[in-house]
């Protein structure tokens, strides 16, 4: 559920996580989640089939995605814009971003894009999960890029087992050498709070972690 706090603004749940009021209604957790899929969908995949235009860091108009969505569909009559930016500030992985009137995803996409991501302050050491099966060949042949246009890279071993649980149920953690990589020319940015970008990771930046223990 999508509530709005008068005193704290837009959080996700049945009550606000700083004052415990339960604020103003904005959306179902059904709607929270279909609008969610449907905004993920057109700003990572196919902006074009709702007619909107994308720039080439990847923004579209707030106002024009939310017009094409209700001329598509009528129950979506009452959605404004503040219902976006509610469901953008309260993401919890801050895969979009939101500058003026026009928004983005930073992350996941299928579609050439130059994102001009921030490349400063990258922590020396990135996780990323690996398959039992394709772990060895990466190992020796570095990470590249599969049904996306960009390696995706874990901020910490919790995130990146995370993230490999939704493919396999015990992922082998690779350890990233950022540190190295970059000095060695490889550009590594972030695109949200625990995901950073690559075009590549050479296979001499790379080694399997071991096990740690984990919340």
């Amino acid at each position: 559920m999508l509530r709005e706090c008068g005193e704290h603004g837009y959080f996700r749940g049945e009550t606000c996580p700083i004052c415990g009021e339960p604020g103003k209604f904005l959306m179902s957790e059904q709607e929270l989640d279909q609008l969610g899929r449907t905004l993920a969908g057109v700003l990572r995949h196919f902006p074009e089939r709702f007619g909107l235009d994308m720039d080439e860091q990847g923004f579209v108009s707030i106002r024009g995605f939310i017009n094409a969505l209700r001329d598509s569909n009528r129950r979506y009559h009452w959605l404004r814009p503040h219902h976006i930016v509610a469901i953008i500030e309260t993401d919890p992985k801050g895969r979009y971003q939101i500058s003026n009137d026009l928004m983005r995803a930073t992350y996941g996409h299928s579609l050439e894009l130059d994102l001009k991501l921030p490349t400063e302050n990258i922590p020396d050491h990135l996780y990323y999960p690996a398959t039992p099966e394709e772990a060895d060949i990466i190992l020796e042949t570095g990470l590249r890029p599969s049904d996306r246009k960009m390696v995706h890279l874990s901020k910490t071993y919790q995130d990146a087992l995370n993230a490999g649980k939704v493919r396999v149920e015990a992922p082998i953690i690779l350890e990233i050498d950022a540190a190295a990589a970059i000095k060695a020319g490889n550009v590594i940015s972030q695109a949200g709070r625990t995901v950073f970008l690559a075009q590549e990771i050479p296979p001499e930046f790379l080694c399997r972690k071991e096990e740690e223990e984990v919340l």
